[in-house]
């Protein structure tokens, strides 16, 4: 009787190493909601104040800064925005904090921007805005533009 011996068979092998890479892009964006003042009243012994809310999604650890400008009315800062109707014009400020003390611009004329870092989520930004009192002028529909720049 025969005897079958079997040996395993030995596969031959080869292996080699790659890299995976991407290069992550620092982005960010930036939205805004309008502020709407509704009905002024100059006869208030109180400003009319309001709020808005920008939103910044950035790249996590991205550093960023969110200026506005003085808006679109002849002769307004940063520091004193006019809306207009007509030729008639109503001031209002701006300001980074709900306390009203520091006004938010492009960081001349002794106004701020506000800077943070991204986390890779929407991160809001409240923008408080004011009328102040005694502005007696026309009745009318009044409005201005404000441009928000986020620079990253």
């Amino acid at each position: 009787m025969a005897t079958l011996i079997c040996s395993p068979l030995h596969a031959a092998t080869s292996s080699t190493t790659f890299t995976v890479n991407a290069n992550v892009l620092a982005v960010c964006t930036l939205s805004a909601t309008n502020v709407n003042f509704a009905n002024y009243d100059a006869t208030s012994a109180t400003a009319d104040d309001t709020t808005s809310t920008l939103t910044v999604l950035c790249t996590n650890g991205q550093a960023y800064t969110v200026a506005l400008n003085a808006g679109l009315s002849a002769g307004a800062t940063v520091a004193a925005r006019k809306m207009t109707s007509g030729a008639n014009l109503l001031s209002y400020t701006l300001y980074t904090d709900a306390g009203r003390t520091t006004v938010w611009g492009d960081g001349t004329l002794s106004t701020s921007t506000v800077a943070g870092t991204g986390s890779g989520a929407d991160q809001t930004l409240t923008v408080y805005g004011r009328i102040p009192i005694n502005q007696h002028v026309p009745q009318g529909s009044y409005a201005d533009d404000i441009t928000a720049t986020l620079t990253y």
